[in-house]
């Protein structure tokens, strides 16, 4: 991730309203981005660098785990949101013009992925298998709209059929609108630095929404703007002012988006999730300034995205491309929680993902399984609902292995899929599948459950 400027910035009289706005948004931008080099160094163990002090240890939990009769564990009500994840390219093939398509061209080929657009019958039994009640799915804008202003039928049956088959299977759709993916065209005028792109991506939003409102109660408008903006100034050299143009244009089309939800279905429930809770206190808070705290009166729940407990050991092991190597700590998510309740107390939260890496498959070093993780994430999730916090909701990321942005080789599917050795395809259940039906099944973890390394 290279982030820096090109040049100077040159303020015109006619600008200066929008180039106002654009720079003390990129001082708060600059402001997250310093703490996060600051921590940065810590832990690269440069001269001055602070120890980290973590509030549990961890450790890897073995199926079983320790018992105790303490604490009592709440079992999750009835209406509570269990679900699997995924994304439209990361999973479905098939080649279309975007940005992500031009910037796989440099990355391992995308291949076909995991083909889930001819394979998603199958897929979604197997979620209907797990006791899941929701699967979180994505619509590429890519394959609804290749032109502007030209709507491929093709793939919106496609889409209609993905949802009508996941609720065939008495589950609910969660759509994302956007999961990092935007046509080709877009690109070329400028992406989400132009303004033009709001009203473009409204309407597009516009015609999925009426088109499934009978059938979609739950939506995510934008997949981790805060991680959105990070890939894209990456991939595009963004300057400073660029990344606050890019955040205030998202900001502007999920406030839009957000009134065109409900004023199709009232009791619709939107969010944009938030990949920050990987950050630690401090820039987590910046960066939710960027975005969530810009559109709190438009979000109906606090969508999190958890895997890493703290984005200093994240942005290390990222710039290796290692990301199996990052520490896991699944009590990491009881403070996280407890963290949003406390500085959102009005919204419910849900878990919109949840999950661990392993390299092609291969059992990790530290000793985690993704049933160990799953279970123990699912501890701490219930931790917190016994101390209030309103949680809504869990999402494992995800059904499948994928395409993990310009990679095949970290895994987090409960079900294997060797992309770049099996041409069939395979879907290999991983042993987390069991732990997540029996899971489900119970309502959460048995309340004699401690995962190790827990306090009693």
């Amino acid at each position: 991730m290279k982030i820096g400027p090109r040049g100077t910035i040159s303020l015109r009289p006619a600008d200066h309203p929008l180039r106002l706005r654009a720079l003390v948004r990129t001082l708060i931008v600059l402001v997250s981005l310093s703490v996060v080099l600051v921590s940065l160094s810590a832990v690269s163990g440069l001269p001055g660098a602070a120890t980290e002090q973590s509030h549990v240890s961890s450790s890897p939990a073995t199926d079983a785990g320790t018992t105790s009769s303490s604490p009592t564990l709440p079992r999750v009500d009835r209406g509570f949101r269990w679900g699997v994840a995924s994304s439209a390219f990361q999973s479905e093939g098939g080649r279309l013009p975007s940005n992500w398509h031009k910037y796989a061209q440099s990355e391992e080929p995308y291949l076909n992925s995991v083909d889930f657009r001819h394979r998603y019958p199958a897929d979604i039994r197997r979620a209907k298998e797990l006791g899941v009640n929701t699967y979180r799915i994505g619509i590429n804008w890519a394959r609804v709209e290749p032109r502007p202003g030209v709507i491929n039928k093709r793939g919106l049956r496609f889409y209609d059929d993905v949802v009508h088959t996941i609720r065939a299977n008495g589950m609910q759709p969660l759509i994302t609108l956007d999961h990092f993916v935007y046509p080709q065209w877009v690109l070329d005028q400028g992406a989400w630095d132009n303004p033009k792109t709001v009203d473009d991506f409204v309407r597009f939003a516009k015609r999925i929404v009426r088109r499934y409102q009978d059938d979609v109660r739950w939506w995510i408008v934008f997949n981790e703007p805060f991680c959105y903006v990070a890939v894209e100034t990456g991939r595009r050299r963004m300057t400073p002012v660029q990344v606050a143009l890019m955040y205030d244009h998202l900001v502007a089309a999920h406030r839009r988006v957000y009134n065109v939800v409900h004023a199709a279905n009232p009791r619709a429930m939107v969010s944009s999730n938030e990949c920050t809770p990987s950050l630690a206190e401090p820039e987590r808070w910046v960066a939710d300034a960027l975005f969530l705290d810009r559109v709190e009166d438009r979000i109906d729940y606090v969508g999190i995205d958890y895997y890493y407990r703290d984005i200093r050991a994240d942005l290390i092991t990222l710039m290796s491309g290692d990301i199996w190597n990052i520490p896991l700590d699944p009590a990491g998510l009881y403070p996280v929680l407890t963290d949003y309740h406390e500085r959102y107390p009005s919204l419910p939260i849900v878990v919109t993902e949840n999950g661990m890496a392993t390299d092609n498959g291969k059992p990790r070093s530290d000793g985690w399984t993704r049933s160990g993780h799953l279970q123990d994430n699912i501890y701490w999730m219930q931790r917190a609902i016994e101390d209030g916090v309103p949680v809504r909701g869990y999402f494992y990321w995800s059904l499948t292995d994928n395409y993990e942005w310009g990679s095949y080789r970290p895994r987090f599917g409960l079900y294997k899929v060797n992309v770049t050795t099996d041409k069939n395809l395979v879907r290999h259940p991983t042993a987390a599948v069991k732990k997540f039906k029996t899971i489900i099944r119970r309502g959460g973890m048995p309340s004699s459950y401690l995962p190790p390394g827990s306090p009693h």
